[in-house]
């Protein structure tokens, strides 16, 4: 595989995760995410240029709906970089209300 620079910063996360290819759904656990790629191991066996979907549940905010995922690697037949294609804009809008809400309340406290 090519060098490559990473388009945008990773963030370490671990959560579970639901993916689906066809018909067939699996279940994993997503270890980072950024803006247009995820890593998540799983037990459904994808392959590379596989398009999944995914659903993220997050821990404290609500689940992220990836529609459409290309997958870009595999390790170990388990282990999956996946670019992100489609996502769901109701969990973008919802995310940057509340953190526009987060800076208004920040902002109010220094005040």
């Amino acid at each position: 595989m090519p060098f490559s620079i990473r388009p945008s910063r990773r963030f370490p996360l671990c959560c579970p995760v639901t993916h689906h290819c066809g018909d067939f759904e699996g279940h994993g656990t997503l270890w980072n995410l950024s803006l247009t790629g995820w890593c998540f191991s799983g037990n459904l066996p994808l392959r590379i240029q596989d398009v999944c979907s995914l659903t993220v549940n997050l821990p404290t905010e609500p689940p992220i709906y990836v529609i459409a995922a290309s997958v870009h690697w595999v390790q170990r037949g388990e282990e999956y970089g996946v670019e992100t294609l489609v996502i769901d804009d109701r969990w973008i809008e919802v995310n940057t209300r509340r953190t526009a809400q987060r800076r208004r309340h920040d902002v109010d406290r220094e005040v």
